[in-house]
Protein backbone atom coordinates (compact mmCIF):
# COMPACT_ATOMS: atom_id res chain seq x y z
CA UNK A 1 0.00 0.00 0.00
CA UNK A 2 1.22 3.75 -0.93
CA UNK A 3 2.48 5.89 1.97
CA UNK A 4 2.34 9.81 1.49
CA UNK A 5 6.01 9.10 0.88
CA UNK A 6 5.95 7.26 -2.29
CA UNK A 7 3.10 10.59 -3.34
CA UNK A 8 5.97 13.02 -2.69
CA UNK A 9 8.49 11.11 -4.07
CA UNK A 10 6.29 10.55 -7.58
CA UNK A 11 5.15 14.21 -7.42
CA UNK A 12 8.88 15.47 -6.53
CA UNK A 13 7.65 17.35 -3.75
CA UNK A 14 7.87 16.93 0.02
CA UNK A 15 5.22 15.23 2.11
CA UNK A 16 4.25 18.65 3.83
CA UNK A 17 3.41 19.81 0.50
CA UNK A 18 0.95 16.68 -0.18
CA UNK A 19 -0.18 16.93 2.92
CA UNK A 20 -1.38 20.32 2.01
CA UNK A 21 -2.65 19.43 -1.37
CA UNK A 22 -5.24 16.78 0.62
CA UNK A 23 -5.88 18.99 3.35
CA UNK A 24 -6.73 21.63 0.52
CA UNK A 25 -4.59 23.65 1.58
CA UNK A 26 -4.35 27.37 -0.58
CA UNK A 27 -0.56 27.97 -0.14
CA UNK A 28 0.02 25.61 -2.76
CA UNK A 29 0.75 26.41 -6.71
CA UNK A 30 -1.40 24.56 -9.19
CA UNK A 31 1.10 22.89 -10.84
CA UNK A 32 1.97 20.83 -7.66
CA UNK A 33 -1.49 20.13 -6.64
CA UNK A 34 -1.55 18.52 -9.99
CA UNK A 35 1.57 16.60 -9.96
CA UNK A 36 0.66 15.44 -6.40
CA UNK A 37 -3.42 14.65 -7.43
CA UNK A 38 -1.66 12.86 -10.72
CA UNK A 39 0.09 10.79 -8.28
CA UNK A 40 -2.40 10.15 -6.41
CA UNK A 41 -4.41 8.37 -8.85
CA UNK A 42 -1.13 6.39 -10.19
CA UNK A 43 -0.01 5.06 -6.84
CA UNK A 44 -4.22 4.45 -5.65
CA UNK A 45 -2.65 6.17 -2.07
CA UNK A 46 -5.72 6.78 -0.02
CA UNK A 47 -5.13 8.78 3.54
CA UNK A 48 -6.16 7.08 6.66
CA UNK A 49 -8.87 9.38 7.56
CA UNK A 50 -9.15 8.56 11.27
CA UNK A 51 -5.34 9.35 11.90
CA UNK A 52 -5.80 12.60 9.71
CA UNK A 53 -8.61 14.31 11.90
CA UNK A 54 -6.56 12.80 15.09
CA UNK A 55 -4.65 15.49 14.23
CA UNK A 56 -6.90 18.18 12.90
CA UNK A 57 -9.69 17.92 15.23
CA UNK A 58 -11.55 16.94 11.87
CA UNK A 59 -13.21 14.49 10.13
CA UNK A 60 -14.34 16.17 6.87
CA UNK A 61 -17.48 14.34 7.79
CA UNK A 62 -21.13 15.68 8.05
CA UNK A 63 -24.08 14.18 9.57
CA UNK A 64 -27.86 14.35 7.93
CA UNK A 65 -30.84 13.10 10.13
CA UNK A 66 -34.22 13.37 8.05
CA UNK A 67 -37.74 12.60 8.83
CA UNK A 68 -38.13 9.70 6.24
CA UNK A 69 -36.06 8.56 3.85
CA UNK A 70 -39.08 6.70 1.99
CA UNK A 71 -40.46 10.26 1.12
CA UNK A 72 -39.04 11.38 -2.31
CA UNK A 73 -38.93 14.84 -0.91
CA UNK A 74 -35.88 13.98 1.35
CA UNK A 75 -34.54 12.05 -0.67
CA UNK A 76 -34.16 14.26 -3.18
CA UNK A 77 -32.92 16.68 -0.35
CA UNK A 78 -30.45 14.18 0.65
CA UNK A 79 -28.92 13.86 -2.84
CA UNK A 80 -28.26 17.17 -2.80
CA UNK A 81 -26.51 17.50 0.65
CA UNK A 82 -24.60 15.04 -0.54
CA UNK A 83 -23.44 16.11 -3.58
CA UNK A 84 -23.21 19.87 -1.84
CA UNK A 85 -21.04 18.56 0.82
CA UNK A 86 -18.55 16.57 -1.78
CA UNK A 87 -17.92 19.51 -3.27
CA UNK A 88 -16.68 21.35 -0.34
CA UNK A 89 -14.53 18.29 0.29
CA UNK A 90 -16.87 16.62 3.15
CA UNK A 91 -18.70 12.88 2.94
CA UNK A 92 -22.03 12.70 4.83
CA UNK A 93 -23.41 10.10 6.90
CA UNK A 94 -27.20 9.93 6.94
CA UNK A 95 -29.63 8.66 9.56
CA UNK A 96 -33.55 8.09 8.65
CA UNK A 97 -35.60 9.05 11.70
CA UNK A 98 -39.13 7.62 10.00
CA UNK A 99 -40.84 10.32 11.73
CA UNK A 100 -40.14 8.87 15.06
CA UNK A 101 -38.12 10.63 17.32
CA UNK A 102 -37.05 8.72 20.04
CA UNK A 103 -35.13 7.05 16.56
CA UNK A 104 -34.23 10.24 15.64
CA UNK A 105 -32.37 11.01 18.62
CA UNK A 106 -30.28 7.78 18.55
CA UNK A 107 -29.21 8.69 15.35
CA UNK A 108 -27.85 12.36 16.51
CA UNK A 109 -26.25 10.16 19.66
CA UNK A 110 -24.64 7.95 17.10
CA UNK A 111 -23.58 11.02 14.66
CA UNK A 112 -22.15 12.96 17.33
CA UNK A 113 -19.79 9.74 18.65
CA UNK A 114 -17.98 9.50 15.10
CA UNK A 115 -16.82 13.02 15.60
CA UNK A 116 -18.70 14.34 12.94
CA UNK A 117 -17.89 18.06 12.79
CA UNK A 118 -21.20 19.44 11.73
CA UNK A 119 -24.88 18.08 12.10
CA UNK A 120 -28.15 18.94 9.91
CA UNK A 121 -31.16 17.84 10.79
CA UNK A 122 -35.03 17.74 9.82
CA UNK A 123 -36.79 16.96 13.41
CA UNK A 124 -39.12 14.91 13.64
CA UNK A 125 -41.45 16.90 16.25
CA UNK A 126 -41.07 19.99 17.94
CA UNK A 127 -38.16 19.30 20.54
CA UNK A 128 -34.59 17.73 21.03
CA UNK A 129 -32.78 17.59 24.34
CA UNK A 130 -29.68 16.69 21.93
CA UNK A 131 -30.38 20.10 20.18
CA UNK A 132 -31.64 23.05 22.38
CA UNK A 133 -28.96 25.82 20.83
CA UNK A 134 -26.57 22.84 19.05
CA UNK A 135 -25.87 19.51 19.53
CA UNK A 136 -24.71 19.10 23.09
CA UNK A 137 -21.50 18.48 22.60
CA UNK A 138 -20.99 21.80 20.60
CA UNK A 139 -21.35 20.46 17.08
CA UNK A 140 -22.47 23.28 15.05
CA UNK A 141 -25.99 22.56 14.25
CA UNK A 142 -28.37 23.66 11.08
CA UNK A 143 -32.05 22.84 10.68
CA UNK A 144 -33.14 22.24 7.04
CA UNK A 145 -36.72 22.07 6.26
CA UNK A 146 -38.23 21.74 9.59
CA UNK A 147 -37.14 23.27 12.75
CA UNK A 148 -37.46 23.68 16.69
CA UNK A 149 -39.17 26.77 18.23
CA UNK A 150 -36.42 28.94 20.86
CA UNK A 151 -33.49 26.92 19.06
CA UNK A 152 -30.84 29.14 18.51
CA UNK A 153 -29.58 27.30 15.49
CA UNK A 154 -29.70 28.15 12.01
CA UNK A 155 -32.59 26.84 9.75
CA UNK A 156 -32.87 26.51 6.29
CA UNK A 157 -36.12 26.19 5.07
CA UNK A 158 -39.18 27.32 2.19
CA UNK A 159 -42.13 29.01 2.84
CA UNK A 160 -44.86 27.74 1.43
CA UNK A 161 -47.79 30.79 2.92
CA UNK A 162 -47.60 32.16 -0.30
CA UNK A 163 -47.74 29.50 -2.33
CA UNK A 164 -50.76 27.94 -0.38
CA UNK A 165 -52.59 31.16 -0.63
CA UNK A 166 -52.14 30.80 -4.75
CA UNK A 167 -53.17 27.67 -4.29
CA UNK A 168 -56.50 28.77 -2.60
CA UNK A 169 -56.85 31.58 -4.93
CA UNK A 170 -56.47 29.26 -8.04
CA UNK A 171 -59.42 26.58 -6.81
CA UNK A 172 -61.65 29.70 -5.89
CA UNK A 173 -61.03 30.71 -9.31
CA UNK A 174 -62.12 26.97 -10.68
CA UNK A 175 -64.97 27.48 -8.86
CA UNK A 176 -64.44 25.63 -5.68
CA UNK A 177 -65.72 26.51 -2.22
CA UNK A 178 -65.92 23.38 0.59
CA UNK A 179 -62.09 22.82 0.57
CA UNK A 180 -60.61 19.91 3.00
CA UNK A 181 -57.04 19.49 4.18
CA UNK A 182 -55.16 16.59 5.42
CA UNK A 183 -52.76 18.26 8.10
CA UNK A 184 -49.36 17.11 8.77
CA UNK A 185 -48.80 16.54 12.54
CA UNK A 186 -49.38 18.99 14.90
CA UNK A 187 -46.18 18.66 16.63
CA UNK A 188 -43.52 19.39 13.39
CA UNK A 189 -43.57 23.37 12.38
CA UNK A 190 -44.04 22.39 9.07
CA UNK A 191 -48.02 20.95 9.67
CA UNK A 192 -48.28 23.71 11.36
CA UNK A 193 -47.61 26.05 9.00
CA UNK A 194 -49.18 24.55 6.57
CA UNK A 195 -52.86 24.26 7.87
CA UNK A 196 -52.65 27.48 9.19
CA UNK A 197 -51.75 29.01 5.96
CA UNK A 198 -54.58 27.37 4.37
CA UNK A 199 -57.59 28.87 7.02
CA UNK A 200 -55.78 32.41 6.84
CA UNK A 201 -56.09 31.79 2.73
CA UNK A 202 -59.65 30.66 2.96
CA UNK A 203 -60.39 33.55 4.74
CA UNK A 204 -58.94 35.97 2.42
CA UNK A 205 -61.80 34.73 0.04
CA UNK A 206 -64.55 34.79 2.24
CA UNK A 207 -64.53 31.12 3.33
CA UNK A 208 -63.74 29.11 6.71
CA UNK A 209 -62.02 25.66 7.11
CA UNK A 210 -65.12 23.29 8.48
CA UNK A 211 -64.38 21.13 11.40
CA UNK A 212 -65.23 18.01 9.67
CA UNK A 213 -62.94 19.17 6.54
CA UNK A 214 -60.00 19.08 8.48
CA UNK A 215 -57.97 15.70 9.03
CA UNK A 216 -54.97 14.62 11.49
CA UNK A 217 -52.22 12.81 8.87
CA UNK A 218 -48.30 12.28 10.10
CA UNK A 219 -46.99 12.66 6.68
CA UNK A 220 -47.32 9.01 5.84
CA UNK A 221 -49.54 7.51 3.06
CA UNK A 222 -51.88 5.44 5.35
CA UNK A 223 -53.16 8.27 7.12
CA UNK A 224 -53.96 10.15 4.04
CA UNK A 225 -55.78 7.52 2.86
CA UNK A 226 -57.86 7.20 6.16
CA UNK A 227 -58.62 10.79 6.22
CA UNK A 228 -59.61 10.90 2.82
CA UNK A 229 -62.01 7.73 3.54
CA UNK A 230 -63.73 10.22 6.64
CA UNK A 231 -64.00 12.99 4.26
CA UNK A 232 -65.76 10.81 1.44
CA UNK A 233 -68.25 9.61 3.70
CA UNK A 234 -69.48 13.05 4.99
CA UNK A 235 -72.83 14.02 3.54
CA UNK A 236 -71.53 16.71 2.01
CA UNK A 237 -67.89 15.48 0.95
CA UNK A 238 -65.28 18.25 -0.02
CA UNK A 239 -64.73 19.00 -3.65
CA UNK A 240 -61.17 19.24 -3.23
CA UNK A 241 -58.51 17.50 -1.07
CA UNK A 242 -55.18 19.56 0.04
CA UNK A 243 -52.70 16.96 1.61
CA UNK A 244 -49.92 18.59 2.84
CA UNK A 245 -47.30 16.74 1.69
CA UNK A 246 -46.48 13.88 -1.26
CA UNK A 247 -47.09 10.97 0.70
CA UNK A 248 -50.67 11.29 2.08
CA UNK A 249 -51.87 13.23 -1.30
CA UNK A 250 -50.47 9.41 -2.55
CA UNK A 251 -52.68 7.47 0.00
CA UNK A 252 -55.38 10.25 -0.78
CA UNK A 253 -55.72 8.96 -4.21
CA UNK A 254 -55.88 5.73 -3.06
CA UNK A 255 -58.77 6.15 -1.15
CA UNK A 256 -60.51 7.96 -3.96
CA UNK A 257 -60.00 5.32 -6.36
CA UNK A 258 -61.13 2.77 -4.23
CA UNK A 259 -64.78 4.07 -3.67
CA UNK A 260 -64.78 4.20 -7.58
CA UNK A 261 -64.42 8.09 -7.47
CA UNK A 262 -62.70 10.00 -10.33
CA UNK A 263 -60.11 12.79 -9.94
CA UNK A 264 -61.06 15.90 -10.83
CA UNK A 265 -64.86 14.84 -11.84
CA UNK A 266 -65.89 13.50 -8.69
CA UNK A 267 -63.51 15.56 -6.44
CA UNK A 268 -60.41 17.30 -6.83
CA UNK A 269 -56.47 16.43 -5.15
CA UNK A 270 -53.63 18.72 -4.81
CA UNK A 271 -50.60 18.15 -2.86
CA UNK A 272 -48.12 20.37 -1.16
CA UNK A 273 -44.31 18.87 -2.03
CA UNK A 274 -44.76 18.12 -5.68
CA UNK A 275 -42.93 15.17 -6.41
CA UNK A 276 -41.25 13.27 -9.99
CA UNK A 277 -44.13 10.86 -9.97
CA UNK A 278 -46.96 13.77 -9.95
CA UNK A 279 -46.67 14.21 -13.72
CA UNK A 280 -47.19 10.56 -14.59
CA UNK A 281 -50.72 10.13 -12.42
CA UNK A 282 -53.71 10.32 -14.23
CA UNK A 283 -54.41 13.02 -13.81
CA UNK A 284 -51.23 15.02 -13.41
CA UNK A 285 -51.46 16.49 -10.06
CA UNK A 286 -51.47 20.27 -9.07
CA UNK A 287 -48.48 20.39 -6.22
CA UNK A 288 -46.39 23.41 -4.58
CA UNK A 289 -42.97 22.52 -5.16
CA UNK A 290 -39.88 23.43 -2.51
CA UNK A 291 -36.83 24.21 -4.08
CA UNK A 292 -35.15 21.06 -3.04
CA UNK A 293 -31.64 21.62 -4.69
CA UNK A 294 -31.71 25.31 -3.78
CA UNK A 295 -32.50 24.04 0.67
CA UNK A 296 -29.98 21.12 0.30
CA UNK A 297 -27.17 23.01 -1.23
CA UNK A 298 -27.58 26.08 1.31
CA UNK A 299 -27.76 23.78 4.39
CA UNK A 300 -24.69 22.27 3.64
CA UNK A 301 -23.16 26.10 3.06
CA UNK A 302 -24.50 27.58 5.94
CA UNK A 303 -23.11 24.21 7.66
CA UNK A 304 -19.75 24.46 6.72
CA UNK A 305 -19.68 28.11 7.34
CA UNK A 306 -19.91 27.39 10.71
CA UNK A 307 -17.57 24.29 10.85
CA UNK A 308 -14.57 27.13 9.51
CA UNK A 309 -15.49 29.57 11.51
CA UNK A 310 -18.09 31.74 9.46
CA UNK A 311 -21.40 32.75 10.27
CA UNK A 312 -24.09 31.68 8.50
CA UNK A 313 -27.89 33.48 8.51
CA UNK A 314 -31.06 31.59 8.50
CA UNK A 315 -32.15 31.46 4.56
CA UNK A 316 -35.91 31.35 3.63
CA UNK A 317 -37.12 30.47 -0.13
CA UNK A 318 -40.26 30.70 -1.38
CA UNK A 319 -42.04 27.44 -2.94
CA UNK A 320 -44.15 27.44 -6.26
CA UNK A 321 -47.67 26.22 -7.30
CA UNK A 322 -47.09 23.95 -10.20
CA UNK A 323 -50.80 23.75 -12.08
CA UNK A 324 -51.55 20.69 -13.44
CA UNK A 325 -55.11 19.11 -14.08
CA UNK A 326 -56.41 17.07 -10.29
CA UNK A 327 -58.63 20.04 -9.46
CA UNK A 328 -60.88 20.81 -13.12
CA UNK A 329 -58.39 23.09 -14.58
CA UNK A 330 -59.11 21.56 -17.91
CA UNK A 331 -62.69 20.78 -17.36
CA UNK A 332 -65.09 22.00 -20.10
CA UNK A 333 -67.69 22.36 -18.58
CA UNK A 334 -66.41 23.70 -14.67
CA UNK A 335 -67.49 27.62 -14.50
CA UNK A 336 -64.32 29.27 -13.99
CA UNK A 337 -65.14 32.44 -11.21
CA UNK A 338 -62.94 35.71 -12.00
Amino acid sequence: MASIKDVAAEAGVSVATVSRVLNSHPSVSSDARRRVLAAVDVLGYRPNAVARSLRTDQTRTLGLVISDVLNPYFTELARFVEEEARALGYSVIIGNADEQPDLQEHHIRTLLDRRIDGLLVSPADGSSPLVPGGAGDGTPVVFVDRWIQGADVPVVRADGREAIRDLVAHLHRLGHRRLAIIAGPAATTTGNERVEAFREALRDHGLALADDCIGQGDFQADSGRRVTERFLALPEPPEVVFAADNLMALGALDAIRARGLRVPQDIGLAAFDDIPWFVHTDPPITAIAQPTGELGRAAVRALVDIVEGRSPQSVTLPARLVVRSSCGEHDPNRRINL
